[in-house]
C-alpha cells in the first residue's frame, strides 16, 4: 500500500493518472450518448443473442457501445485499421519508409496520415452499419424495429454521429497518450473490454446456481485462465539477452571503456498488436457485406468465429503480423551500426554485417516461439467453451490486450516511482517485473 501511496506523492505522476482516469471518464460516458433515430433497447435484445459472432466480438471491442448504439459504436478500431495500411503501405511505399526514418517530425507526418485514413475508414463503416441496422428491421424482426425512420437521412446522421464519435475517441486517445500515463489507444481498448467483466461474472454466477455450470467445470476454467494470464505475464517479460563488450579506448593518460552489457531482445516484439490487427482485419468483410459486395455475406459465413477455417486463418494472420511488424519496428542493420559506432562488439561475432546477421536470426528465432505463444493463447478460450460448453465471455485476444497494457501501465508508472527515488509497486525492494531470460 505505500508503493501506491508513492503514486500520488510526485505531483506530475499524480497529475497524468487524474487526467488518463478523467479522459477513460469521458469515454465511458459517451458510451451511453444513443446515435439519433435508432431504439437501443431493441438492438440490446437482439446482441443478447450475438455473444460468439462478429457482433459480439466487435462490441466487446467497442466497450459495450455497439448494443448501446452510441455514437462511439464504431470505437477504435478504424484508427486500428488505419494504423494496419499505414504500416503496411510503409513496407512498399518509398516515401513513407523514408518519413518513418526521419525520426520525430516523419512520424507526425504518419500519425497524420493515419487520421485522415481513420476518417475515411470511419466513413464507410458507420455507413456500413447503418445500412446493417436497416436491415435488422426485416431480419430481426420479432424484436422490434431498430430504425424508426430507415433512409438517406437516417444513413446520413449515423454516418456524421459515429464518423464524430470515431474522431473523439482517437483525439482523447493521443491526449492519454501525450499528457497522461501509458497508450491512449490501448487503454480504450483496455477500457472497454475490462469494464464488461462484472457482468461477465455475474452472468457466470447466475449460471453456477441454476446448474447450468457445474462447479467443478468452473474450478477447471479458472484454473485454465488463470493459467493462461500467467503465461501471457511470462512471455511478455521475457527476453534472450545478448551479451554486448565495449573497447577500451586511451584518452590522455587515462583507460576509458571495456565494460560489459547486453543487448535485451524481447521474445514477443510485436505485442498485443498482432491480435488486434488479426481482429480487425476479419471484421472487415462484415463492413463489405453491408454493402451487398459480392461474395462477402459468404466469406462472412464461412469465416465467422468458432469454425475451424476462421481458427486457421486467424492464427495464421497473428503469425504473419507477429513477423511482419517486429522486422519494421526492430532493424538488426542500424543495431549493429550503432553498436559499431559505439565501440561495442558482440563477443566472438565479427562488426557489421555479421554482428547484424547475428541479431536478425536471434531475433528470428525469438519471434517464432512469440508467434507461437500468442497464436496458443488467443485461440485458447475456444477450446474452452467447445471441451467444457463454458459461455466463455472473453477472448484470448481480450485477455492478452488486458494483461499486456496493464503490465506496459505497471512498468511505467515504475519508471516515474524509481526516477524520483520511490519503490516501485510491485516489490519491497523495487521493481519485479523485469525482463525474463528466454
Amino acid at each position: 500500500m505505500s508503493a501506491f501511496a508513492n503514486m500520488f506523492k510526485i505531483p506530475e505522476l499524480r497529475k497524468r493518472l487524474v487526467f488518463t482516469l478523467g479522459m477513460l471518464a469521458i469515454y465511458r460516458v459517451g458510451i451511453f450518448i444513443t446515435t439519433p433515430g435508432v431504439d437501443r433497447n431493441v438492438m440490446r435484445n437482439i446482441m443478447a443473442t450475438q455473444s460468439g459472432s462478429f457482433l459480439g466480438m466487435f462490441n466487446l471491442f467497442s466497450g459495450g457501445a455497439l448494443e448501446q448504439l452510441s455514437i462511439f459504436a464504431l470505437g477504435i478500431m478504424p484508427y486500428v485499421s488505419a494504423s494496419i495500411i499505414i504500416t503496411l503501405l510503409s513496407a512498399v511505399v518509398p516515401v513513407l519508409e523514408e518519413l518513418r526514418q526521419e525520426g520525430e517530425s516523419g512520424q507526425r507526418k504518419i500519425n497524420q496520415y493515419t487520421r485522415y485514413g481513420t476518417i475515411v475508414l470511419s466513413g464507410i463503416q458507420s455507413t456500413g452499419i447503418a445500412l446493417f441496422l436497416e436491415n435488422l428491421n426485416n431480419s430481426q424482426g420479432q424484436f422490434g424495429d431498430v430504425v424508426a425512420n430507415p433512409g438517406w437521412g437516417f444513413r446520413f446522421i449515423t454516418a456524421i454521429s459515429l464518423t464524430t464519435g470515431t474522431a473523439f475517441i482517437m483525439w482523447l486517445g493521443e491526449q492519454i497518450t501525450e499528457r497522461g500515463i501509458g497508450n491512449g489507444i490501448s487503454l480504450i481498448i483496455f477500457a472497454g473490454i475490462v469494464v464488461r467483466l462484472p457482468d461477465a461474472l455475474f452472468r457466470t454466477g447466475s449460471q453456477v446456481k441454476i446448474g447450468q455450470i457445474q462447479p467443478i467445470g468452473l474450478l477447471v476454467v479458472t484454473a485454465i485462465v488463470l493459467g493462461i494470464i500467467a503465461t501471457i505475464v511470462f512471455f511478455e517479460t521475457a527476453q534472450r539477452r545478448i551479451p554486448i563488450q565495449y573497447a577500451k579506448r586511451m584518452v590522455g593518460r587515462k583507460m576509458y571503456g571495456g565494460q560489459s552489457s547486453h543487448l535485451p531482445l524481447k521474445v514477443n516484439g510485436a505485442g498485443v498488436i498482432p491480435p488486434i490487427f488479426a481482429s480487425s482485419l476479419l471484421m472487415f468483410p462484415n463492413t463489405l457485406a453491408n454493402f451487398h459486395v459480392p461474395y462477402m455475406a459468404k466469406l462472412q459465413q464461412v469465416i465467422s468465429p468458432g469454425d475451424w477455417r476462421y481458427t486457421i486463418l486467424y492464427v495464421g494472420l497473428i503469425i504473419f503480423f507477429a513477423f511482419f511488424y517486429t522486422a519494421i519496428q526492430f532493424q538488426p542493420v542500424q543495431v549493429a551500426d550503432n553498436l559499431k559506432k559505439q565501440n561495442a562488439f558482440i563477443p566472438g561475432i565479427r562488426p557489421g554485417k555479421a554482428t547484424a546477421d547475428f541479431i536478425d536470426n536471434v531475433m528470428t528465432r525469438i519471434t517464432v516461439c512469440g508467434a507461437l505463444y500468442m497464436a496458443l493463447v488467443c485461440t485458447a478460450p475456444d477450446f474452452l467453451r467447445t471441451a467444457f460448453k463454458v459461455p466463455f465471455y472473453f477472448g484470448g485476444t481480450s485477455i492478452m490486450i488486458v494483461v499486456g497494457v496493464a503490465l506496459d501501465l505497471v512498468q511505467q508508472i515504475e519508471s516515474h516511482l524509481i526516477t524520483r527515488h520511490y519503490e516501485g509497486l510491485t516489490g519491497p525492494n523495487g521493481p519485479r517485473i523485469r525482463g525474463r531470460r528466454a
